[in-house]
């Protein structure tokens, strides 16, 4: 049987591509600072007290990339410190100037490592939280002021826009920050529709929210069977797992503030992490527990809050028994995935030796060095900020801690088993019926997890051992589903349980889950679209609008009049073709612009670059190709590869004509090109290009054109570093190209513009 498992951010991993390279945990950014005022930090203290969050404007140089008229204030709450050197910065790059950012990032934010005497704490957290859903990316900076060195800082990406995109689908939903004036307080607790109630507890980061927040608790408090319709409870039930499990104590479960909400297409809502300094049991005073000793944070109950009525972010959830079997599962998970191997040990010493020099070489950190090397195993005792302070040891937290977990009934409890996964037929047509079966041992349940599409919500069916379900003999083990597949194929998971433990495959579901294709036949397919057009054709009318190009396989020429195209699985009639002849290996485009007034083939469907789908139905509309889509990048489109018959991946725009190697696809990797920069850009006759390496290689670059030409510009062998290389483009066309930039398997890609 053909499956495979896919991760829910992997989608984004290879849409944003360079995107995440500013993040890359190896590399530790240099950010300048300049203001033009000497008194910059007395400036910045009197904006900060002023609490309008207004900025003082200064220039930036990132990595050697300068940026003018940036807006940069101090941020944080008991990070910071008028008193202090090292304060926290937020700096928004696209301040002044509209959309100047770096890999598409417009808000920079700079965190001091406060009360964490290890300087880890931030990056592991984050860096284990994205395994099982959505966290930010982090890394580290060092960081000069007018000249001065004021330290190391984690870096770490802004729950903005992009990120609700990147992992959402989309960045139109209520977005929501748990703020709260002091560490104490309810989390989740309904206070009625009066929105003057909430501000205390949360601050919009949204245009709007207040009525979509309200609804949310009290759906959450006071209506408990439609607590799914409200909030993506698969992945609440990781974020509390994970935020328990490393006693995040200044998070959520114990304080009403360093989170976000966000509410989806689906209308759930998502938790996201923020601000981890203190997690791995940096903060220790829990609201119903008190002020917690070493002994404490390691056995702190994995249900700390499940009585507090002022806790319905856990009390709501934990007192539905499957819910809290998942939650138990999910925890476990982590811990065998991170803990019991020892691998997040062995990631921590690894995530000390890339900083240990920048940290040796920071005068303002506030604790010693030998701090920074004993606190991960050990207690430091005294120093940091406050002084007098003791912050316990990373390891010795959670090897004790997960010890203590994996010794409670409800973890030692025997789990169902899941297995041998089975769908019949292996390559199912669309709209067909199909089986799907698992093996289970110890199990009272099972259930199939499925949904159509990457952003819909998963549905539940019961799958059942009696032998009526194509499932073989009853009471056999192997449990069974018989059901109508739709156009889409389909994404799944299976959780099961018994009356002690629940279970799930994959064991990262639902963030990981399994994906059935149905199988098309015929020889039109959809061979190209681009759905974010901005520079790379335009119609007959100069409007860049998005494209869709099919392609005939077949030796003989085909009319497509009477076939459809969609965007909507449910709607697959949504534009027909008028009479319009595909040669034999011939192209045919389509403007998909809700603009059929227009001359030439002009569909009444727009695509979403935030994903969505392509549907071509033949004229009995039955589905004879489809391809459903993610985020998408601008002018950059995505195609079939080989032309005509492979699969779908990244690539350089090549409209009505044979589609190139993908730009940026599934398998590229940047193993050896750590970064690249071009410029200037746009350029006239010379454009330099500047490469780091890892280590001496061979690099070649080309230049690919939107009607698919391919220029080799440079070939040679350059030593490890960075590297500037002018090249000759005066040859070259105005207009829009791809550069792609390649040293053994790995690819890195920029568009420029030729003037």
């Amino acid at each position: 049987m053909k499956k495979f498992i896919l991760l829910a951010a992997m989608i984004i991993i290879f849409l944003t591509g360079n995107s995440q390279n500013f993040y890359d945990i190896n590399t530790i950014n240099t950010i300048e600072i300049v203001f033009e005022e000497s008194n910059w930090d007395y400036l910045l203290d009197q904006l900060y007290a002023a609490g309008n969050n207004e900025r003082l404007m200064g220039s930036v140089t990132i990595n050697g990339l300068a940026f003018d008229s940036v807006g940069i204030r101090y941020k944080g709450n008991s990070t910071y410190n008028p008193n202090q050197v090292k304060n926290p910065f937020n700096i928004k790059l696209d301040y002044i100037i509209d959309d100047q950012k770096l890999d598409g990032y417009g808000t920079l934010k700079l965190a001091n490592c406060y009360k964490d005497p290890s300087m880890i704490r931030e990056v592991l957290g984050y860096e284990i939280a994205r395994n099982y859903f959505p966290a930010s990316l982090a890394n580290y900076a060092n960081v000069y002021v007018n000249g001065n060195h004021l330290g190391l800082y984690t870096s770490d990406q802004d729950v903005d826009k992009l990120f609700m995109r990147t992992n959402f689908g989309g960045d139109d939903g209520a977005r929501i920050k748990g703020e709260s004036e002091g560490p104490t307080g309810s989390v989740w607790d309904y206070f009625g529709q009066d929105s003057a109630s909430y501000e205390a507890y949360y601050k919009l980061e949204s245009d709007f929210g207040w009525a979509e927040l309200i609804d949310f608790l009290d759906v959450l408090n006071n209506d408990e069977d439609n607590v799914e319709e409200v909030l993506n409870v698969d992945r609440h039930l990781w974020f509390i797992a994970w935020s328990n499990l490393f006693v995040n104590l200044d998070g959520p479960i114990n304080n009403p503030q360093n989170y976000y909400i966000y509410k989806d297409h689906n209308g759930q809502m998502n938790p996201i992490p923020w601000d981890l300094n203190e997690c791995f049991g940096g903060f220790s005073m829990h609201q119903t527990l008190g002020n917690l000793n070493t002994y404490q944070l390691q056995q702190m109950s994995p249900y700390a809050n499940e009585n507090a009525s002022n806790f319905p972010i856990i009390s709501n959830i934990l007192s539905n028994n499957t819910y809290r079997k998942m939650y138990v599962a999910h925890m476990k998970t982590i811990i065998e995935e991170f803990i019991s191997n020892g691998y997040y040990e062995t990631r921590a010493e690894e995530v000390q030796g890339i900083i240990d020099a920048d940290v040796q070489a920071d005068n303002n950190k506030f604790y010693t060095y030998n701090d920074f090397i004993n606190n991960l195993n050990n207690t430091v005792n005294g120093g940091g900020p406050h002084g007098g302070m003791s912050v316990i040891g990373i390891t010795q937290l959670m090897d004790a801690r997960a010890d203590y977990l994996l010794g409670l009934a409800d973890f030692a409890a025997q789990q169902p088993e899941l297995s041998q996964v089975t769908i019949t037929p292996e390559e199912p047509a669309p709209n067909s019926e199909i089986t799907v079966t698992v093996n289970s041992g110890y199990a009272d349940q099972v259930f199939l997890k499925f949904r159509e599409g990457y952003i819909a919500p998963f549905e539940t069916m019961e799958m059942f051992d009696d032998g009526a379900h194509n499932d073989g003999a009853a009471g056999d083990g192997t449990f069974g589903a018989v059901f109508n597949l739709g156009s889409a194929g389909m994404q799944y998971y299976f959780y099961a349980e018994n009356a002690d433990a629940g279970t799930f495959l994959p064991q990262r579901a639902a963030n990981e889950f399994f994906s059935l294709a149905v199988a098309f036949s015929g020889s039109l397919v959809i061979n190209e679209f681009l759905a974010d057009n901005e520079t790379i054709i335009a119609d007959q009318d100069g409007e860049y609008d998005d494209w869709i190009e099919i392609f005939n396989n077949d030796s003989q020429a085909i009319n497509l009049g009477g076939y459809y195209l969609s965007d909507d699985p449910a709607a697959p009639d949504a534009w027909i073709f008028p009479d319009t002849i595909i040669e034999a290996g011939g192209y045919v485009v389509v403007w998909a612009d809700k603009d059929e007034e227009q001359e030439g083939l002009h569909a009444d469907i727009k695509l979403s670059k935030e994903g969505e789908a392509v549907i071509l139905s033949n004229a009995n509309l039955e589905v004879i190709d489809m391809i459903e889509f993610g985020i998408q990048q601008t002018d950059i489109s995505t195609g079939r590869y080989e032309n005509g018959t492979g699969d779908f991946i990244f690539m350089t725009p090549t409209f009505g004509a044979e589609n190139l190697n993908g730009i940026v696809g599934i398998n590229d990797s940047y193993s050896n090109i750590t970064d690249i920069n071009v410029m200037p850009n746009p350029f006239s006759d010379k454009l330099t290009v500047v490469v780091d390496l890892v280590e001496a290689s061979t690099v070649s670059m080309h230049m690919h054109s939107v009607a698919g030409q391919t220029i080799r510009m440079e070939e040679c062998t350059y030593p490890s570093g960075r590297n500037s290389i002018t090249l000759d483009t005066s040859s070259l066309s105005k207009g829009v190209w791809i550069l792609s930039v390649r040293c053994n398997d790995s690819v890195m890609t920029r568009k420029v513009v030729r003037l």
